[in-house]
């Protein structure tokens, strides 16, 4: 009778027992890529406020990121397809980027850019309107 128990209790233990979760797992690097939106630029994180960097040899107004990952914030100005002036401000990590467009004749535009040549831009609104930038 005292075995039934002990096989009893035996068991009841073992069952009752949980697994340890496994740790979570690190943030694998992905093959895909970060978008860039028009509102990253208005306003730094504490995390990109630490690696925050200004070099007025440069064109870009800030800098913020580490060596291979960084994000740079640029004043630009250009045209539209119509030959309307426009100016903005974007955020450009890599090729790709995203801001806001001032115009004369236009409200305030979210755009998204792409590097076409040094200093050069081309960008493209919700509405699938062009723009031809230039860094300021």
């Amino acid at each position: 009778m005292q075995k039934n128990y002990s096989i009893l209790f035996l068991l009841l233990v073992t069952l009752s027992c949980k697994r340890a979760s496994a740790p979570p797992l690190p943030q694998i690097n992905s093959l895909y890529k970060q978008v860039i939106t028009p509102d990253d630029r208005k306003t730094i994180t504490a995390e990109e406020a630490k690696t925050y960097h200004v070099n007025t040899t440069y064109q870009y107004e800030y800098r913020t990121g580490n060596p291979g990952h960084y994000e740079y914030n640029y004043d630009v100005k250009g045209i539209n397809i119509k030959g309307d002036s426009v100016c903005g401000n974007i955020n450009v990590q890599g090729k790709y980027g995203a801001g806001i467009l001032i115009g004369d004749t236009i409200a305030d535009v979210e755009i998204n850019t792409e590097w076409v040549s040094y200093g050069k831009l081309k960008a493209c609104d919700k509405n699938g309107n062009e723009y031809q930038l230039i860094v300021k």
